[in-house]
């Protein structure tokens, strides 16, 4: 779990500098798309803008751009596919991933989705940036980014939670089984004492019956005076 927070954290950072160079990002989508002549619909999945970067980016800004954006959506579905080795999980923490991997899919179409507060990626855009060309693909990394934090503090907080209770409570509950045994044990052996107690008084009484010597008795005299 540790080494999956690290590579999401060094994610982030890679998205905030790219969120830092919106504009460019911007521009680069603009240029590429009136090189393709493709004006009319609006960037709809990272296929799209992977064939804007390799068939029809002719500036090398518009081209490290473009291509800083892609390789965040790549490193997001490598952390992905990590994700599902890290713990089975639930139904809710398998739905959050699901989620992402939908997102993250080459040919999804990402268009009607909106990143809202805390992030501001949409309203740096216009209006008709916005509603009909660009809303969608700069919503897409927040939103995973925000699917997978979800997912970890889910996991952290109760299916993991729940397997190191266990395991602590399997330990706490060891001595007391223990204790339980030693008890039981000990019950019969106290009354195996003590029967053996009676056993050895009953013996003894019987030893004296036995061994005790009978006390001599007077010899008859008739009655009447004696020296």
């Amino acid at each position: 779990m540790n080494e999956v927070v690290d590579t999401l954290r060094k994610i982030e950072q890679n998205y905030k500098l790219f969120q830092q160079q919106q504009f460019s990002f911007v521009r680069a989508l603009e240029h590429t798309r009136e090189e393709a002549h493709d004006l009319v619909r609006p960037v709809s999945s990272i296929t799209q803008v992977q064939c804007y970067k390799d068939h029809h980016c002719y500036n090398s800004t518009d081209r490290r751009i473009l291509n800083m954006f892609i390789t965040i959506c790549n490193d997001l579905r490598s952390l992905c596919r990590k994700l599902e080795t890290v713990h089975p999980g639930d139904s809710v923490s398998n739905s959050l991933l699901e989620k992402c991997k939908v997102l993250l899919n080459d040919s999804n179409d990402f268009t009607a989705i909106r990143a809202t507060y805390p992030h501001g990626v949409v309203n740096y855009l216009s209006l008709e940036e916005a509603r009909h060309r660009y809303g969608g693909v700069v919503s897409l990394i927040p939103i995973v980014i925000d699917s997978m934090t979800e997912w970890i503090t889910y996991m952290k907080r109760h299916v993991l939670y729940k397997v190191s209770r266990g395991r602590a409570m399997s330990k706490k509950e060891t001595p007391i089984s223990q204790t339980a045994s030693a008890v039981h044990l000990a019950a019969p052996t106290s009354v195996s004492n003590k029967h053996a107690v009676q056993l050895q008084e009953k013996d003894f009484q019987t030893y004296l019956a036995e061994n005790q010597r009978p006390q001599q008795k007077a010899p008859w005299r008739p009655p009447g005076k004696h020296p």
